[in-house]
């Protein structure tokens, strides 16, 4: 049979569940862009910058059953992607990012967007693809789809020339989607029965859970009430465990964390780490104590005891690795609903709410006060989303994030910009749901004009926006050693003329006496698909543990000369201005 590449590639698509692509056509993807728009499934959606369209696809890929896909134009269009392209890369999130090519049926040279992008895309991605022939189209894009789904998922990349777009090629079928294979390394059953006598012999188990544990939430309450442990989670993995189950204590553990997890682990003598990397956000700058035995389970091999020596290492699929160890820990009779360990949790987070609670804010927007209120706004299912920025911890430390409640953000990449745009995709996919965003206004400025795509489609994401005229995560950084906030104080936005030129909703909400009001007029415009921008007036002079945690792992590292030199330079400057 006679199919046009672009033809085969709708069909792959489709064969494959997607349910929206991002993206601006150009030249070389006008093909691609009338297929997909003869298309009963899936519905190419345009966006403002290819760098929203890759947030975008990100978010599809965190919040459905379905993979994200960005159709860009070649070498423009997918630098402008390459943040998003690089943050789902870090985080371990699958993208099929898909582009036209320059023609491969002529010997010209310095064609438009000529340059090779099968080398501009390695570093970012997990494979690239270059397709030559038509009956590749659909073996190709089957093959990137199964390398993003499989092991540690990430992006992966597909370049599909214009001349095989749009000329008809003999293929001699249409292949059905590959069967997946999660992990392709069979669970090593002695590793599980290893760990599980470890666990047992320990005096307290403490359990740190990543991204990768999300879909294991059943089994890790299993294993965390069998045992009696705490639990954290990384920034990434915020709702891999609930947080109204007694157990739960925070983001992360030691110095950085919040006092109940610091207090909760401070005994624990081994660590059940699934999922997680021990990475440089998940660790406050590797400040977590390392003292505990590690029994770490995670898809990627290289991972295992990268940054912590692990006790024990098993590469497994988390969901699989926690079934067969819940499985192999005694069963518990009935959830214990009051236990010495939950009554500590408890009481810290109790005061430590207070503590917050108390600060004076000064006219301005309390943050604990702030989440109390958006916590009682919210459906149990709704879905949060973050950017990069001193927001990001202010949510990972006073956000209740119960039930069944969704939180995602930016993470190793550390991408501002993500929110806006992600926030509509995770909408796009998850209609009935309420979406909220929580952005700082630097991250804002950035991707803020993709608002016009919500409102194009009457989208009602709420974005909370801190504004407080800072890049406030950094100029609090700059505070201790340099006493000088350099390029981190932000130029104004007129929020409410802007919220009007985009379409959407805006409401103010500048003390703490305008909480409930301002939430109820962002809700009630969210309901009738309309995007809302609020303007949060919100107070950031009191820092979140991460923060001060993270700025004092990082000046420990100093030598003493540098350290003090860094002290010196601060207090004279605090003395002379």
């Amino acid at each position: 049979m006679q199919r046009t590449g672009a033809r085969l590639l709708r069909t792959a698509l489709e064969n494959l569940g997607v349910h929206h692509t991002f993206g601006i056509p150009g030249v070389h993807t006008t093909e691609i862009y009338d297929e997909l728009n003869l298309s009963n499934q899936i519905r190419p959606m345009l966006v403002t910058h290819e760098g929203g369209a890759s947030f975008m696809a990100d978010a599809v890929s965190r919040t459905s059953d379905s993979i994200g896909v960005l159709v860009v134009v070649p070498a423009a269009g997918l630098t402008h992607a390459m943040s998003g392209i690089g943050e789902a890369f870090l985080d371990g999130i699958p993208l099929l990012v898909i582009s036209g090519g320059v023609r491969t049926d002529t010997d010209h040279k310095y064609q438009l967007h000529d340059m090779d992008m099968q080398a501009l895309m390695t570093p970012l991605t997990k494979k690239t693809f270059k397709i030559t022939r038509h009956d590749q189209v659909m073996p190709m894009i089957y093959e990137a789809y199964a390398c993003a789904m499989s092991g540690e998922p990430g992006p992966v990349y597909v370049e599909l020339p214009v001349n095989i777009q749009f000329t008809k090629g003999a293929v001699t079928d249409l292949p059905a989607p590959p069967t997946l294979i999660r992990c392709a390394k069979q669970l090593a059953m002695k590793d599980i029965e290893a760990a599980a006598q470890m666990l047992q012999d320990a005096r307290q188990v403490g359990l740190f859970l990543g991204w990768g544990a999300k879909a294991a939430r059943a089994d890790a309450i299993r294993i965390a009430d069998s045992l009696a442990a705490p639990v954290a989670t990384s920034l990434q993995g915020l709702t891999s465990f609930p947080h109204d189950h007694p157990l739960h204590c925070g983001m992360g553990y030691g110095p950085a964390a919040v006092p109940a997890a610091e207090a909760a682990f401070e005994a624990c003598d081994v660590i059940l780490a699934v999922g997680v990397r021990f990475g440089e956000i998940a660790t406050a700058s590797y400040s977590i104590p390392n003292a505990a035995k590690i029994i770490h389970i995670d898809i990627n091999p290289d991972a295992l005891g990268a940054n912590y020596a692990a006790a024990i290492g098993i590469e497994a699929d988390a969901a699989v690795a926690l079934k067969a160890l819940a499985d192999a820990l005694p069963a518990q009779a009935a959830s214990p609903q009051d236990t010495p360990m939950m009554r500590l949790i408890a009481d810290q987070e109790a005061a430590y709410r207070q503590e917050w609670r108390d600060h004076a804010s000064d006219g301005k927007v309390n943050p604990c006060l702030f989440f109390d209120g958006l916590d009682k706004a919210l459906a149990s299912d709704a879905i949060v989303l973050a950017d990069d920025g001193n927001h990001t911890f202010l949510a990972a430390e006073l956000m209740p994030l119960g039930g069944e409640r969704r939180f995602i953000s930016p993470t190793d990449f550390n991408c501002m910009g993500y929110c806006v745009p992600a926030a509509i995709a995770a909408k796009l996919e998850n209609r009935e749901a309420q979406v909220v965003g929580i952005v700082g206004d630097g991250a804002f400025l950035m991707t803020a004009m993709e608002i016009l795509t919500a409102s194009a489609d009457g989208l009602g994401v709420i974005y909370f926006i801190f504004a407080d005229g800072e890049l406030s995560q950094i100029a609090q950084a700059q505070e201790i050693p340099y006493n000088r906030k350099a390029c981190t104080v932000l130029p104004r936005l007129k929020y409410a003329p802007f919220a009007e030129s985009v379409g959407a909703a805006y409401v103010n909400m500048a003390t703490n006496a305008d909480i409930d009001s301002s939430l109820s007029r962002a809700f009630a415009a969210a309901a009738k698909g309309q995007p809302v921008v609020v303007e949060v007036a919100i107070d950031y002079n009191k820092k979140t543990r991460f923060t001060k945690g993270a700025i004092k792992a990082n000046l420990d590292r100093f030598d003493f000369g540098t350290k003090m030199r860094f002290i010196g330079r601060a207090l004279t400057r605090k003395v002379t201005g």
